[in-house]
């Protein structure tokens, strides 16, 4: 059956508001290629109503109805909406999908992901009044934004907006404060840009490519020691013949389509320009065979051998099912090979050798590090990244801090006169 995308608006002041110059954006379902709905495209008009929104919500009554609530208040409207994000996860679970081309098991522990992080920081904006303390990219900034008493204008990807905008059905049915989230959805040059530039916006909070705003959550190189390389190169090309690339909705996908027409292109691209400059595509590198899926963005896992430092497809993010392997043979060849990188987001030690791990943890320049595992996430870790993959982290009480405003005050408690120079003597 068919997935019904909702129509929405753009949600500012805790109202759907048509766009100024009502124009839309129409989404396209990345598996079969064919438009499913569309979303409203923001402009620069539409962004000064919205950012007038949050400072009247965040002001409003001298603060009263927000930003100076205690840390209670706002955590039973994050736990509502996490509540909320549960009770409509199958439903949501599949809008993502659609929007998405991600496979249905992975959306729906998505939902999981959002609905935890709301409650994790209802959790910590509670201990704020004790200690003065995508969708789930969203989560990731909206939940202590709000935990901290900011106001916020969310600006998703025109590329994967549909759940959010759900976000705000949400937020209107759990009643929050008119202002305090808006939701605005258009493309980066129109909405984005001047949200960015906007002199009254005071944080911004942005997790993508240097270039593009999309977000890696790819291993895209992998490095094996050169003498179980043969066997392992064997056995990876079996695990990637067993994973199922379908319909995203089919049970048991595990590799739905790439997001949109354009990154399609440009991963297929990418592998083109490997293969060119001399690599060895080892597996994969084009649509998959299976009949019932002859229309959508899809591309086989693919791994690619023979690669260079000096190469494209080893220097640049390619976001796609992509993999580069290389050997080395000692570990500091395998350290600096690891670290010759503009990026430092992740990376995996995988070794039996425990005392290596701990040694490679230290030494591996990137902000998540992983050990005999790859990828999972807790809310109460930081994340973040070096280099050109970041400045900062969420997450934990550090994503918290990236909202509250640090002040030194210090009161002098004493009968006697304070500062360096003493006071003149009585007549």
């Amino acid at each position: 059956m068919a997935i019904q995308i909702p129509s929405r608006q753009l949600f500012i002041d805790g109202e759907w508001r048509e766009p100024v110059l009502k124009k839309r954006i129409p989404i396209i379902n990345p598996a079969t290629e064919e438009i499913v709905g569309d979303i409203p495209a923001a402009t620069a008009e539409d962004v000064e109503i919205a950012v007038d929104a949050a400072h009247r919500a965040f002001s409003r009554n001298g603060g009263k109805d927000w930003a100076s609530t205690s840390g209670a208040y706002r955590a039973k409207f994050l736990r509502a909406i996490a509540s909320m994000i549960l009770e409509r996860k199958p439903e949501l679970a599949k809008l993502e999908v659609v929007d998405t081309g991600k496979p249905l098991d992975e959306a729906a522990s998505d939902m999981d992901g959002v609905a935890s992080c709301s409650k994790y920081y209802a959790e910590l904006a509670e201990a704020l009044d004790a200690k003065n303390y995508p969708l789930l990219m969203a989560a990731w900034k909206i939940a202590p934004a709000l935990a901290a008493g900011c106001t916020a204008i969310l600006k998703p990807s025109e590329l994967a907006s549909v759940t959010c905008l759900e976000l705000a059905e949400i937020c209107k049915q759990v009643d929050i404060p008119p202002g305090v989230l808006n939701i605005v959805t258009g493309l980066g040059s129109e909405a984005g840009a001047p949200l960015a530039s906007h002199p009254h916006v005071d944080k911004i909070a942005f997790t993508g490519s240097t270039a593009t705003g999309i977000k890696v959550m790819t291993a895209a190189a992998q490095m094996v020691k050169e003498s179980i390389a043969a066997d392992f190169l064997e056995k990876l090309i079996d695990w990637s013949k067993n994973i199922k690339i379908s319909d995203p909705m089919e049970e048991g996908c595990r590799l739905g389509a790439i997001v949109s027409k354009g990154q399609y292109e440009k991963i297929i691209n990418f592998i083109s320009t490997a293969k060119n400059e001399g690599a060895t595509i080892l597996y994969g590198g084009g649509r998959p065979q299976p009949q019932h899926i002859r229309k959508g963005y899809f591309i086989e896992p693919t791994i690619i051998t023979d690669v260079s430092t000096s190469m494209q497809i080893w220097r640049e993010e390619v976001f796609g099912p992509v993999l580069c392997v290389k050997t080395f043979t000692t570990e500091n060849e395998a350290i600096e090979l690891a670290n010759d990188t503009d990026y430092g987001l992740g990376a995996a030690v995988i070794s039996k050798d425990l005392e290596r791990c701990e040694r490679l943890t230290k030494a591996l320049q990137a902000g998540v590090v992983w050990v005999n595992c790859s990828q999972p996430c807790f809310n109460q870790a930081p994340w973040g990244g070096n280099k050109r993959s970041g400045i900062g982290s969420e997450l934990g009480e550090w994503g918290l801090d990236n909202y509250l405003s640090i002040k030194q005050v210090t009161h002098y408690i004493s009968n006697e006169p304070w500062g360096w120079y003493p006071p003149p003597q009585k007549q």
